[in-house]
């Protein structure tokens, strides 16, 4: 236990012993940056993509610096889904676990659950750490079942999400309810420029990190493309997933409609498949979660939802209807698979409208290997040329091979057509003049 790296961030023996017991020696970078500074109460910016332990790098401290005398909400901790808030929590409780009394209690609050039980536990006792959606958690304190004017630490996980998704006014509203000296957390993969009034408000002089991965995407990840061409988008799709029989796969999609329509199409085939996307029930989407972990799905059919923050385990392919309109989530997408040095694969199909992005993707160290389907197999061709930057009204790329070149004319043709016409005119010219 006293081998761990971690020791000597002086954290409690039992959070020691948790991070020990789930294989956890050396801190990861964001963490190695990011927990002194939180434990000494600065404002902190954590930038980085998903994998690079970011959780644990507020959980840690948060957890450490809970003051077990006081009976109130020390912290919140907030996420743009119930699916993330749930993932914290579960790894809140991993930690909480190894304590020997249950001193720190922990509280999950979101929508989709009772809400008058939920009132009736809180008014009985207020937990030390609250994780939650912006929703619910403003819904409660409106509701006086929550307290939170002492509350003196937020934690925004997926900041840039939570702006996508409009929920930063409803992180605002809390924060504004919270105690004025207010120690705030800010994680995301990106921190757009709209996100900046915001943090300018709530964050004193934070300290930003930002944690640049050394690949784009994992090493062990194989990236495929597929041109369409002139076939049908979901039969090469469910060719696809066909062939490629994972052990567990998501097929992103760029819209809820576009999901339902390949989900219904896989289903259709006779596949096992699941999905997931907002349009859904929060009892729908926890059912549809609990069949992933239960391994009782084969394919999930997901949009961009399941693409951040979501640690699903066993994915071994990622299959993309389209390439997403933000390509950060090309990245996001399949950072879903080949978790913890395993292998994946990733196969997209693509159209002659989405070249420009498969080239940004390529500047940014995609290794792309061009594939097609044939007899029953995925098939690696030879890399086309694109021919120029821009895409053309028709392909200029096939299914990894340069489409046929127009068959090449003659230099000095117009010149040839033009005295050949010339020729044709005095010639009729003459014979009028006879007649």
């Amino acid at each position: 236990m006293t081998n761990s790296n971690f020791s000597r961030f002086d954290l409690q023996a039992f959070l020691i012993e948790a991070i020990t017991a789930q294989g956890f020696s050396l801190p990861t970078e964001i963490q190695e940056r990011l927990i002194p500074a939180i434990r000494s109460g600065k404002d902190v910016i954590g930038q980085s993509q998903t994998g690079s332990g970011k959780t644990l790098a507020f959980l840690l401290p948060i957890v450490d610096m809970i003051n077990t005398d006081k009976a109130e909400v020390q912290t919140i901790i907030t996420a743009p889904t119930r699916e993330l808030a749930t993932q914290i929590f579960n790894e809140l409780k991993k930690l909480l676990d190894h304590q020997e009394e249950q001193t720190i209690q922990a509280k999950l609050l979101v929508g989709g659950t009772d809400r008058t039980r939920m009132i009736d536990k809180l008014e009985k006792a207020q937990p030390h750490i609250v994780v939650g959606t912006p929703g619910r958690i403003n819904d409660l304190v409106s509701a006086q079942a929550l307290g939170v004017q002492n509350t003196s630490m937020l934690v925004v996980d997926e900041a840039d999400q939570m702006l996508d998704m409009g929920f930063i006014e409803d992180v605002d509203k809390l924060a504004s309810r919270m105690a004025v000296e207010l120690q705030m957390l800010i994680f995301s993969a990106t921190i757009p420029e709209k996100l900046q009034p915001f943090l300018r408000k709530y964050m004193n002089n934070p300290r930003h990190v930002h944690v640049k991965p050394e690949h784009a995407t994992a090493p062990t990840i194989e990236h495929r493309l597929i041109s369409l061409r002139h076939r049908n988008k979901i039969e090469v799709t469910i060719e696809v997933a066909k062939i490629v029989n994972p052990y567990l796969a998501i097929i992103f999609t760029n819209t809820k409609e576009q999901a339902d329509e390949v989900a219904d199409a896989m289903q259709t085939a006779g596949l096992n498949v699941g999905r997931l996307h907002g349009g859904l029930q929060a009892r729908e989407r926890k059912q549809i979660m609990k069949q992933v972990n239960d391994v009782k799905i084969q394919y999930l059919v997901a949009t961009d939802l399941a693409a951040r923050g979501m640690d699903i385990k066993g994915i071994t392919h990622i299959i993309n209807y389209n390439i997403p309109k933000d390509l950060d989530f090309y990245i996001h997408r399949v950072g879903r698979t080949a978790r913890a040095g395993k292998e994946g694969l990733a196969v997209t199909i693509y159209e002659p409208q989405e070249q420009e992005a498969i080239e940004k993707l390529m500047k940014r160290g995609i290794n792309f290997i061009f594939a097609d389907i044939k007899n029953g197999e995925l098939i690696k061709l030879e890399k086309p040329k694109f021919g120029g930057n821009k895409p053309k009204s028709k392909s200029t790329v096939s299914s990894g091979k340069a489409l046929a070149k127009p068959k090449k004319v003659k230099p000095g043709y117009k010149k040839k057509a033009r005295y050949l016409q010339e020729k044709k005119e005095k010639r009729d010219r003459r014979l009028n003049r006879k007649k």
